[in-house]
């Protein structure tokens, strides 16, 4: 069993910045994919980013702009916003699965979740 908390969402300006947190409990949180998601009301879990011991994946709006990390010994994995964008409020959720990275690219795949965090972008 994986339990799964985010933190650190907000409201922020156009062009500013945060870093979501996601602590995760569990015993194969090393071994794990982990990715996060965000959804806006009406529409589709969508990828933004996923991480593991193979590399790390993001969507195309979002590459350069954030960056995924991963701290196995705190159990933790961070996403760090920058250059925020009023297209980029939604709620975020973290997720995990057991899955390689190569084959965990939607929602579908993933077995655990967080309980989102919002993230508000005014321009």
């Amino acid at each position: 069993q994986v339990q799964l908390v985010e933190s650190g969402g907000g409201w922020v300006q156009a062009g500013g910045s945060l870093r979501l947190s996601c602590a995760a409990s569990g015993r194969t949180f090393s071994t794990d994919t982990m990715g996060w998601f965000r959804q806006t009301p009406g529409k589709e879990r969508e990828f933004v980013a996923r991480i593991s011991w193979g590399g790390t994946y993001y969507t195309d709006s979002v590459k350069g702009r954030f960056t995924i990390s991963k701290d196995n010994a705190k159990k933790t994995v961070y996403l760090q916003m920058s250059n925020l964008k009023p297209e980029d409020t939604a709620v975020y959720y973290c997720a995990s699965t057991s899955l390689p990275i190569t084959l965990a690219d939607r929602p579908q795949k993933y077995t655990y979740w967080g309980q989102g965090t919002q993230v508000t972008v005014s321009s």
